[in-house]
């Protein structure tokens, strides 16, 4: 694969995620505050006879995917969907090879899928020299899914609508994180769909571990990401999936306490989880409240992360 383009793309954490209520139309508008992390997938893009996918984990690196069978490798798998744009809006057949090596744990609330078709974008328009700016590649991105924007742009981002309207939030400085990787994974329509019915059901309690969703507002955090303070950021992390997410593994309760018991400024459900999201003062205090956590036996693995890092980038490697 020597002819192959070959791109990097980081994960992602939500900071704040705010979910309204279920629109007609199956979606739900959202506010989120995304950062993307230092935990990378790896796609490469290289001429072929036939669209084709295939995906391994990596074994090196501190990989989080345990395991990648799950993945499909036919045209519903995202990459392929995203190739499959790319070749209609330019009129060109996507007859290319796409090789992912994970690292973004599966179904764990890190934007891997959408990671991956952020990348396939990016890869294919190098790949076939295309007059095209990120402006054209971030609509196409819209399209495929609410977080394959943000994936291609990365950073520090506020998210409406769908989560794919975005706008750049200032981050100063740079923020720790552990990451715990639960053992199994969570669908995210699934979590929608639990939140949805704690909602219908009137469950206004507020479970340990989350935060009143009447309370949580992005403004707060987004002056607290300007400071540069991680102790300010972290009294400001939300995510309105996170009791849904408690609801279906309610283990994660536990591996929410042992962070912060080992050390962490806060803890938070990422995204639609089940990935645990820990915030630190420092490197130092991450790579502390890593090994606490390995030693607690609440995750199958820990990882530690840094961010703001950028979007799916062509690289050598």
């Amino acid at each position: 694969m020597s002819d192959a383009v070959r791109v990097r793309v980081p994960a992602k954490v939500n900071l704040h995620l705010g979910v309204g209520p279920l629109r007609a139309d199956g979606y739900h508008d959202l506010v989120t505050v995304f950062q993307a992390l230092s935990i990378y997938d790896d796609v490469a893009v290289a001429p072929a006879t036939t669209l084709s996918v295939s995906v391994t984990r990596d074994n090196g690196r501190g990989s989080g995917s345990r395991d990648v069978s799950d993945i499909p490798v036919d045209n519903t798998n995202l990459a392929a969907r995203a190739a499959i744009a790319l070749g209609e809006y330019v009129g060109r057949e996507p007859a290319v090879s796409i090789d992912i090596v994970k690292r973004i744990p599966v179904a764990g609330g890190m934007a891997g899928g959408s990671a991956d078709a952020a990348a396939t974008l990016v890869a294919l328009a190098a790949l076939w020299k295309l007059d095209i700016d990120r402006a054209e590649l971030v609509e196409l991105a819209a399209g495929l899914g609410s977080d394959v924007p943000f994936s291609l742009r990365g950073g520090t981002a506020l998210g409406t609508g769908r989560g794919e309207q975005l706008v750049p939030v200032l981050a100063r400085g740079e923020l720790h994180w552990v990451l715990a990787l639960a053992r199994d994974g969570l669908s995210t329509p699934a979590v929608y769909r639990e939140l949805d019915r704690l909602r219908d059901n009137g469950s206004h309690e507020v479970p340990e571990g989350d935060v009143d969703p009447e309370t949580a507002h992005p403004d707060a955090l987004i002056s607290a990401l300007a400071s540069g303070d991680a102790h300010a950021v972290a009294s400001h992390l939300h995510n309105d999936l996170q009791r849904a997410a408690l609801s279906l593994q309610p283990t994660l309760r536990r591996t929410l306490r042992a962070g912060v018991d080992a050390g962490a400024l806060a803890g938070i459900v990422s995204g639609s989880g089940p990935t645990c999201a820990f915030l630190c003062a420092d490197e130092v205090s991450a790579v502390n409240v890593a090994a606490e956590l390995s030693g607690a036996g609440v995750a199958r693995a820990v990882r530690t992360a840094s961010g703001p890092v950028p979007g799916a980038r062509v690289t050598d490697e």
